[in-house]
């Protein structure tokens, strides 16, 4: 008996083992069509998820598979991270195994651009600019939006030493993320005080406009993952997030990043 249990605790571990070797080529060889496809200049790190992976792998249907590809080149923003999660994928393996597959049906495409304070500062021209995302279950605090109460989410707290008259101060401002169509518009609105900020300096009225106008800028649409459209855009952590998804489409590797 004891023999036996051994046994099949050996082969149980055994096909655990070819599971996730098979994955891993796998996951592999679709990380190396990205970076052709998508001239990419390091691999795409590529996680195929659900247990047992072979079995999926006979349905030719893959329940997720999560994309992540860092320091991807944008023309506008520098470098920035994308990423794409993808249920419900339709590979034969056979394709998957020889690395030939290029369209992919899937049945839900969820697609992101991160942009982190660097890039975004070097785009506003502001190089040391730190970016936080305030509450969303309260108010600035200090009456930022005019003294409205208003809540802070979907917007964004930008920091950053900025030139206000003859003299250059780091200040905090209060900004709106906005989608206009495919663009995205960061709109500060005032200055701002509460935990998020960085700095306490109070920019005299006569220079707020101006100050406010170098948090103020418009970034043109941005290609997402596989082309999806971009439905949303906030604040996470110290990034700034473009969100797409969509429902049964059909999309080629070569687009993970489009011109």
């Amino acid at each position: 008996m004891r023999k036996l249990i051994l046994s099949l605790v050996l082969l149980v571990a055994l096909a655990v083992v070819v599971d996730f070797g098979a994955a891993a080529y796998s996951e592999y060889r679709v990380s190396r069509s990205l970076r052709e496809g998508g001239q990419l200049n390091s691999d795409p790190a590529v996680t195929i998820g659900g247990f047992p992976f072979l079995t999926q792998a006979v349905n030719g249907k893959y329940d997720n598979v999560e994309i992540r590809a860092r320091g991807v080149d944008s023309q506008i923003l520098g470098e920035v991270t994308i990423e794409a999660n993808l249920r419900g994928v339709n590979i034969p393996a056979s394709d998957l195994v020889n690395g030939s597959v290029k369209t992919v049906p899937v049945d839900q495409l969820d697609g992101r651009i991160l942009i982190d304070a660097t890039a975004l500062g070097q785009f506003l021209g502001i190089p040391d600019l730190q970016v936080s995302a305030p509450p969303a279950d309260k108010s600035d605090g200090t009456g930022g939006s005019g003294g409205s109460g208003m809540t802070t989410s979907g917007g964004v707290v930008l920091t950053g030493t900025v030139p206000i008259g003859p003299l250059s101060a780091a200040v905090s401002v209060q900004a709106d993320l906005l989608l206009d169509g495919e663009d995205v518009k960061i709109v500060a609105t005032d200055l701002y005080f509460g935990p998020e900020g960085k700095a306490d300096f109070t920019v005299p009225a006569p220079f707020k406009p101006a100050v406010l106008g170098l948090f103020t800028r418009t970034v043109e649409a941005q290609q997402l993952p596989f082309g999806v459209l971009p439905t949303k855009v906030y604040a996470e952590g110290s990034q700034v997030v473009i969100e797409g998804s969509g429902e049964n489409v059909v999309i080629n590797l070569d687009d993970l990043q489009a011109p």
